[in-house]
């Protein structure tokens, strides 16, 4: 049975809190000077704050945060009672989720332990490097080397693609690798208004919705954590932006993402379809694909790879006459079809 209402709560309580913090942190970025300048490449005429990383994050942390708080609470009070009587706090959960399922997260969240510790610290990482980059334009190599210092510890902590081959320094590399493109992905898709949080968004509704249907409950409620938050920012980013996610949030949605396809077993008993490991490709194809064309088409021309352009799909599509907001939902639209296509 689904705790909906467990992942009906993360995903609202989430995004509440993203909307709510977000006009807080975005009053603090202007005066700070944490705001996108007017210039090149861009399509604004004006600051705009860069804020949008921090409230992300934000969204993800104080739920995560007040859950552990009434959870750990409730059980504390439970046993200090002593007489049997359940405890304010304990009752509360117990009306969210049935004990199972209470148990089933409980045992989640103590054999992965190290595992969300790594993520959560990498979480940090991210942003903070993000938050760097958005500040005083980090040279590539020092960026590159922040993320893949990132991706060493999170893999180090168990973290990792296994696929079909039982070799620990494989497993390593290969996840290392994941992550570092996946989050570089979503980086170069911060192209336009609500582009890279839509597809965050898209994304990790899937993931959730397929942890869910195989009892992970854990990975379910992390993925629809993650959602809430991004959907509570895109009010503010799309279709009109007074803040954007910066290299702050983009680094933290890519980062997050590559962690969430590697969380749930989509190879399991109940699913012994081998393809099914090939779901996160096609949930990611968007941004994944994305990357490796441009990669290509500035490798070919003799470009560096890293040195930004306008020939991202969401160009190519204003180009030919779209709209950008258009141009937007198109590629959202792709995504969402695509994601259901790995569902059959």
């Amino acid at each position: 049975m689904f705790p909906f209402n467990l992942y009906i709560l993360a995903l609202i309580a989430s995004a509440v809190v993203t909307f709510a913090s977000l006009p807080c942190w975005r009053r603090w970025s202007h005066r700070s000077g944490f705001v996108d300048d007017p210039g090149h490449r861009k399509i604004h005429d004006a600051p705009i704050s860069l804020a949008g990383g921090l409230a992300v994050m934000t969204g993800v942390v104080i739920p995560l945060l007040a859950a552990a708080a009434l959870i750990y609470g409730g059980l504390w009070m439970d046993r200090a009672s002593g007489s049997g009587t359940a405890s304010a706090a304990g009752s509360a959960i117990r009306s969210l989720v049935s004990p199972e399922i209470q148990g089933a997260l409980a045992y989640g969240i103590s054999a992965r332990a190290t595992q969300l510790g790594a993520i959560l610290l990498g979480a940090c990482g991210m942003v903070f490097l993000g938050w760097m980059d958005d500040k005083h334009e980090l040279r590539p190599a020092i960026k590159f080397g922040g993320q893949l210092l990132i991706a060493s510890i999170v893999a180090g902590a168990g973290v990792r693609i296994t696929l079909f081959v039982d070799n620990l320094l494989f497993s390593y590399l290969v996840t290392v690798l994941w992550i570092l493109t996946v989050t570089n992905a979503f980086n170069f898709m911060d192209n336009m208004n609500g582009l890279c949080a839509g597809l965050g968004a898209i994304g990790t509704w899937h993931f959730g919705s397929s942890a869910a249907i195989h009892g992970q409950y854990l990975v379910a409620t992390l993925a629809f954590l993650v959602c809430g938050a991004l959907l509570g920012f895109l009010p503010y980013n799309f279709p009109r932006a007074s803040v954007f996610l910066g290299d702050t949030g983009s680094h933290l949605v890519g980062f997050l993402m590559a962690v969430l396809a590697i969380l749930p077993h989509f190879y399991t008993n109940e699913n012994p379809n081998a393809l099914a490991v090939l779901t996160p490709l096609l949930l990611l194809a968007v941004p994944l694909g994305d990357l490796i064309w441009v990669v290509m088409l500035r490798l070919r021309i003799g470009k560096p790879f890293y040195i930004g352009d306008t020939n991202h799909l969401s160009h190519r599509l204003v180009r030919r006459g779209w709209g950008r907001s258009q141009a937007v939902l198109l590629i959202w639209l792709m995504a969402e079809a695509l994601s259901c296509i790995a569902f059959l």
